[in-house]
């Protein structure tokens, strides 16, 4: 089949679909003919030279990349291009299939838009958090890579250093970092902050986390005691924290207000596909903050999980910066796009069958993934949306 790899047309997108090193593999092993538009690369370090080396035939011409192609390869959800004047979805062909970031429940409208159009639409942000679907989660890749980058970003956005130093005229003291979240994002914050030699506490719900965050270095902030019926517990059979009662959330906000007082730096995770972004740090709270402290909102894009949050802005409240950052994997664009790539090989191997790729509608990666179908939005969660 014919894929198809797109410049990214988003303001700010440096990443590619497809790197030079997938390309021998995708030609090679699985029968496709890659085809990629020039300059496609470019912002993430990777030249067309380097993807001719592999195989890749370099166009010039966009309109063909996604009107020639049977599968067309991007990283950002289809947009108005702003060089063709046409959306991404009315410039492929009807039949071909999408694919890439989608965020169907943010946007369902687009969900609705492909399917009118015929376009087969497997979006990589729903891929099912699975053993089997481990190498295509673009979600973990993409995270690890953001909170890292997030907890520099922490570091030197303050006027005290990390790390204990200890010098014949003086002690540093290391710094405190207090990290809301020990998911996917959390986890490599710990790590990161605790390599760069801060001390590093971490407040999550979900009590069953505490082995995780120890493990990495850092000292868990305990919940409040539950007042659930016996057996119940602040995790849902995913594993994600579920909606707590409005009594639990203030005496949790108490617990986190002393911790935050003595903070030096804050990284927030939390993230709701298709909601807003919750609220874990209130205007009291963030009063109780010393001057000079950094709170790194990781949820900005989505509203923020602090209460002053804009995203793309720092904003300052009693001399606490609050900055708001959004597409961080587009900061380490080489290795993002890398980990991207290798995870979009990943489906196609599992997909490809003779050269073909073939959409399985009992098998489960799919059934979590494609969202329209034959003309159809078939995503449970999205048809709900549009209903």
């Amino acid at each position: 089949m014919n894929l198809g790899i797109p410049k990214e047309v988003v303001a700010g997108e440096t990443r590619v679909a497809i790197v030079p090193e997938s390309v021998g593999k995708l030609t090679g092993k699985l029968g496709h003919t890659v085809r990629i538009e020039s300059g496609a690369g470019e912002a993430s370090g990777f030249s067309d030279a380097e993807y001719e080396k592999e195989g890749a035939e370099i166009v010039k011409d966009a309109a063909k990349i996604y009107g020639e192609s049977d599968v067309v390869l991007k990283v950002q959800r289809p947009v108005d291009h702003p060089g063709l004047g046409k959306h991404e979805i009315d410039l492929m062909k009807s039949g071909a299939i999408y694919v890439g970031f989608f965020q169907p429940l943010n946007e369902p409208k687009l969900a609705e838009r492909a399917a009118k159009a015929g376009i087969k639409v497997i979006a990589m942000d729903q891929i099912p958090r699975i053993t089997k679907a481990q190498r295509m989660d673009v979600l973990s890749s993409q995270t690890n890579l953001a909170c890292y980058y997030a907890t520099l970003i922490a570091a030197v956005s303050r006027q005290k250093i990390f790390p204990l130093m200890m010098t014949a005229s003086v002690t540093i003291s290391p710094a405190k970092v207090v990290i809301l979240g020990a998911g996917v994002a959390g986890l490599q914050a710990i790590a990161t902050a605790k390599r760069l030699g801060a001390v590093v506490e971490v407040s999550d719900v979900r009590p069953a986390v505490k082995e995780q965050v120890l493990s990495l270095g850092g000292r868990y902030i305990a919940p409040p005691e539950e007042e659930a019926k016996e057996g119940e517990s602040m995790e849902d059979k995913g594993g994600y924290a579920k909606q707590a009662s409005e009594d639990f959330i203030k005496r949790q906000q108490e617990i986190l207000k002393q911790h935050l007082a003595d903070a030096d730096a804050v990284i927030t995770t939390a993230n709701v596909p298709g909601r807003k972004a919750p609220i874990l740090i209130t205007d009291d709270m963030l009063s109780a903050m010393k001057a000079g402290a950094v709170i790194v909102d990781m949820a900005a894009e989505s509203g923020g999980n602090c209460s002053v949050t804009k995203a793309n802005e720092t904003v300052v409240v009693g001399g606490v910066s609050v900055i708001g950052v959004t597409n961080l994997p587009a900061q380490v664009p080489y290795h993002a796009s890398q980990l991207y790539s290798r995870n979009i090989l990943s489906l196609l191997e599992y997909l490809t069958n003779e050269g073909a790729v073939e959409l399985d509608l009992e098998d489960e990666i799919v059934q979590g993934a494609l969202i329209t179908n034959d003309g159809q939005v078939i995503h449970e969660a999205t048809q709900k949306l549009l209903a």
